[in-house]
């Protein structure tokens, strides 16, 4: 499926059978017959966008997979399969040929066409448009040319209309996972009513955005409060079996599962931390658990001389009992992490960050003052997904076995903790949660880690590592391409830009009033099979 990136809230851990496919559940209400005239309720943090080249976090790739149908999607090894698209070919790796399936339209009536794209992805990929998601369009040839403040042009020039439902994508350098990339959201098209002017996007559009996808915008984006969806019924692809979804808007998890135990949600996307030991007793078969791709990492601002030291950021890394924080607070719901990538993805490996992930408080406190580190440390986190008591635990930890003084900052909503970091604002360390917008190693390197990486808040550069990213990249099959991975990810264990710190599994809940609840590897509730019980 496509989105995933920056997840809100706490992601709970990688299952131990990450062969077995997303659980799906019957719950209380299982045996009762289901209600295609109903609507169901399903969380969600406050989106930060909901236009699809903008958006870069859970929440709101959540609500715009109801909106939008993708050209492809995944199957159950991971591979690319059409969807919208009718087919994605090329000889070479480089030039690509997408043909639409004909009889999509978008819910104001307007015919999908290949144009539809093409200027959905120019403007996702203009510079001065400030998209979240411009990095995705980087290997499409003249995107080096819709950069910076005056662009040398507007439009990329490896993009080019073949007929109503073709078009064709050049790329600057061959990529043999292109395909593989179309399944996010930065991919969706856009209609024509979503521009005022040509690659001008009309104002109030991200209100109410109109998509090709099963379900249609009710009403407006109530910020803080919900997005209601209802279905299209003239949506060509698989029909949902709900008419609607209300995704309602949480600022704390723990509201979200009193509301689910008491049947005013339908579902929760993620268990709060301090309900994980009575979950399977409040809610019975209604907790489920599932593989998911996410990674949490605590991040260094690299561009602040007090974390500019590789030497500063390993000491910090090794006076963390990663062991203890997923045992004492997340009941060994998580799995902790010591390399860059998650273990679902070809090419992982274990323990690649080496000592910097064994936990010694003594080498850590002498390293720490030798390379000068600061005596005070901030934790910055968004407080709108559950993170505070595993974030106080961290900081006593690195009081204990650094001498230092900690403290944890709650930003009031992950939106808000984004805006600062994109504003180089000064936030200490603080957390990040990357749920993976396509199964590959690169794309948990990329995004994050290359100088213009999509989700790069840390300011880490590394000529190197983009050089080994651009290597893999061009390579002729998976095989070589993940020997270049590899050796990038060998770079990042060196500079450590980020300390990982736990792998999640999706650990979900719902009401008894829907059945066949099932949740993917990119933390999205599946809404073609959700159903509601009268």
């Amino acid at each position: 499926m496509r989105v995933r990136r920056l997840a809100a809230w706490t992601a709970l851990p990688l299952a131990v059978t990450l062969g077995l496919v997303a659980c799906g559940s019957g719950g209380d209400g299982g045996s009762g017959q289901s209600d295609p005239n109903a609507a169901v309720r399903i969380e969600i943090a406050e989106p930060q966008h909901l236009v699809p080249t903008n958006t870069n976090e859970t929440s709101g790739s959540q609500v715009l997979a109801a909106l939008f149908s993708p050209l492809v999607d995944y199957d159950e090894a991971n591979k690319p399969y059409e969807v919208a698209a009718e087919s994605v070919t090329s000889s070479d790796n480089k030039v690509w040929t997408i043909k639409l399936k004909d009889g999509y339209t978008f819910h104001n009536g307007e015919k999908v066409t290949a144009e539809n794209y093409v200027d959905a992805w120019n403007y996702g990929a203009y510079a001065p448009n400030g998209q979240n998601s411009s990095y995705f369009f980087e290997k499409i040839a003249g995107y080096a040319d819709l950069q910076g403040e005056k662009p040398a042009a507007k439009t990329l020039s490896g993009l080019k209309k073949v007929d109503d439902l073709t078009f064709s994508v050049t790329l600057t350098e061959p990529y043999s996972e292109f395909k593989t990339m179309l399944g996010y959201t930065a991919f969706y098209p856009l209609p024509k009513a979503a521009f005022s002017a040509p690659g001008v996007l009309a104002e109030g559009y991200e209100q109410a955005p109109i998509g090709q996808g099963p379900f249609k915008i009710k009403g407006t984006w109530q910020h803080d409060a919900k997005v209601e969806v209802e279905k299209y019924d003239a949506f060509p692809g698989q029909q949902p079996k709900v008419a609607g979804v209300e995704f309602r808007i949480y600022q704390q998890p723990t509201a979200a599962y009193a509301d689910v135990l008491s049947d005013n949600l339908d579902v929760i996307k993620t268990i709060p931390t301090e309900s994980l030991s009575t979950a399977a007793t409040d809610l019975g078969d209604r907790f489920q658990q599932s593989p998911a791709s996410s990674l949490q990492v605590l991040s260094f601002p690299t561009f602040q001389k007090e974390f500019s030291k590789p030497e500063v950021r390993k000491a910090i890394s090794m006076a963390i009992d990663r062991d203890e924080i997923t045992k004492s607070i997340f009941k060994d719901s998580q799995q902790p992490a010591r390399s860059f990538v998650s273990p679902v993805v070809a090419g992982y490996r274990e323990n690649t960050i080496g000592a910097a992930g064994e936990f010694d408080p003594a080498k850590a406190k002498a390293m720490y003052q030798t390379a000068g580190g600061p005596s005070k440390i901030e934790l910055s986190y968004n407080g709108d997904g559950g993170h505070k008591d595993w974030i106080d635990a961290t900081c006593n930890q690195l009081k204990a076995n650094l001498g230092v003084e900690c403290v944890g900052t709650a930003e009031p909503k992950f939106a808000d903790l984004l805006t600062k970091l994109k504003a180089k604002q000064p936030v200490g360390l603080f957390r990040m949660g990357w749920v993976m917008d396509y199964p590959s190693m690169e794309n948990y390197l990329g995004p994050l880690y290359s100088t213009n990486g999509s989700s790069n808040y840390y300011g880490y550069s590394n000529p190197e590592f983009d050089k080994l990213l651009a290597e893999g990249a061009k390579a002729p099959n998976e095989e070589e391409a993940i020997k270049k991975y590899q050796a990038a990810e060998d770079l990042l264990a060196e500079d450590l830009p980020v300390i990982p710190l736990r792998y999640g599994q999706n650990n979900f809940g719902h009401s008894t009033k829907v059945k066949n609840v099932e949740m993917d590897l990119f933390d999205r509730v599946d809404l073609l099979k959700i159903e509601a019980v009268k």
